[in-house]
C-alpha cells in the first residue's frame, strides 16, 4: 500500500481573520484525518524563515492553505510555497492577489461584461468633505475580506467623519452604491456552481452581512436553494462560474452578490466580491452547499487536496 498523503494546513496568520483561520484549519485537519491523510497543522506567523523550516521539517505532499485575509488569501503565501515547490489547495499567485485587491477584481469583472455596482476608488481623507455617490453608499477597504472595515453610509447619518478617524486600511478605499434587496452566495468547485444561498443577518445592529453575522453561531439565517426568481437564479450561477475563471481561479471559490427584487418585475443582480479562500468553519457557507450537493465536509477538504498544484 502507498503512505498515505502527507497534508499540512496553514492556519491562524497575522490577519484581521486570523480567529476565524484558526477555527477553520482545526475543521480541515480533523476532516483530513478522517479520510486518511497524515496530518500536521501550522499556524503561519511574522517570522518567514520558521515557517520555511517548519514546512521543510514537516515535508507536505500538499499543504492546505486554511489561511484567511491578508497573507494568505492575497498572493503572499502562495508565492512562498511556488518558490518552495510544495503543491497547495485553493488559487495561485495572480488570482489570489487580483481578487483581494477590489479594485483589481472589479475592473476584471467589468472586462468580462459581469455586473458590478456604480462605483469608484477614492482617497478616504476626502470622505469627511463630501458624499463621492449619492446616498446610500458602501465604503470598502481595498483589501481585507470578511466584510472587515465595511460600513454603509445612509442619508442623514452623518457618519462620513466617523469611518474617516477610524480608518485603518489604507490611504484609499472603495465607495459602491448600496443595492438593495438580498445577500446571495454561490459556491464553486472546479467549474461547477454549487447552489445559491440566501443569507439574512440576524439580532440587533446587522443591516448587512458584517464580520460577526458571518461567524458567530446564529449570526445568519441561510436559505439554500435561494428562494428567488429562476432568471436571476441561472444569472447568478453562471456569473460565479465566469468570475471564477475571468481571475483565473482554481479549486474552489465563492462569489457574493446583491439580488435588488424590490421591483420583482425588474430584478438587479449585483456581483461584490469573489473570495479565493472560503470560510470553511462551522457556519461556513461553501461547506453548507457541498453538503446540499451531496459532497461531506470530509469529502470538500479531500477534493481539495487531490486538486492541489504548484504554479512553478
Amino acid at each position: 500500500m502507498n503512505a498515505p498523503k502527507r497534508v499540512t494546513v496553514l492556519m491562524g496568520g497575522m490577519s484581521s481573520e486570523r480567529v476565524v483561520s484558526l477555527s477553520s484549519g482545526q475543521g480541515v485537519a480533523e476532516a483530513l484525518r478522517s479520510k486518511g491523510y497524515d496530518v500536521c497543522t501550522l499556524d503561519a506567523q511574522a517570522d518567514l524563515a520558521a515557517l520555511v523550516e517548519t514546512l521543510n521539517t514537516q515535508k507536505p505532499d500538499v499543504v492546505f492553505n486554511a489561511l484567511h485575509g491578508r497573507f494568505g488569501e492575497d498572493g503572499c503565501i502562495q508565492g512562498i510555497l511556488d518558490w518552495m515547490g510544495i503543491p497547495y489547495t485553493h488559487s495561485g499567485i495572480r488570482a489570489s492577489a487580483t481578487a483581494m485587491d477590489k479594485a483589481a477584481a472589479r475592473a476584471i469583472f467589468q472586462t468580462a461584461g459581469l455586473p458590478v455596482a456604480e462605483g469608484m476608488v477614492v482617497d478616504i481623507a476626502t470622505l469627511a468633505n463630501a458624499d463621492p455617490l449619492p446616498t446610500p453608499y458602501v465604503v470598502k477597504p481595498l483589501n481585507e475580506g470578511s466584510s472587515v472595515g465595511v460600513s454603509i453610509v445612509r442619508a442623514g447619518s452623518n457618519t462620513r467623519a466617523d469611518i474617516v478617524k477610524n480608518w485603518t486600511y489604507g490611504p484609499q478605499a472603495l465607495v459602491e452604491a448600496f443595492i438593495p434587496g438580498r445577500e446571495i452566495t454561490v459556491g464553486v468547485m472546479g467549474d461547477r456552481a454549487l447552489t445559491i444561498t440566501d443569507i439574512t443577518p440576524t439580532g440587533t445592529g446587522h443591516d448587512f452581512y458584517d464580520y460577526d453575522s458571518k461567524y458567530q453561531v446564529g449570526g445568519s439565517a441561510h436559505v439554500l436553494p435561494a428562494q428567488i426568481d429562476a432568471a436571476s437564479a441561472k444569472l447568478a450561477l453562471e456569473v460565479a462560474v465566469k468570475a471564477h475563471q475571468a481571475l483565473g481561479c482554481s479549486g474552489a471559490s465563492r462569489s457574493d452578490f446583491r439580488l435588488d427584487d424590490t421591483n420583482p418585475d425588474q430584478p438587479h443582480l449585483v456581483l461584490l466580491e469573489v473570495n479565493t479562500q472560503p470560510g470553511m468553519t462551522a457556519t461556513s457557507l461553501l461547506p453548507e452547499q457541498a453538503a446540499y450537493c451531496g459532497i461531506s465536509y470530509p469529502e470538500l477538504c479531500a477534493w481539495l487536496v487531490e486538486q492541489a498544484t504548484c504554479r512553478q
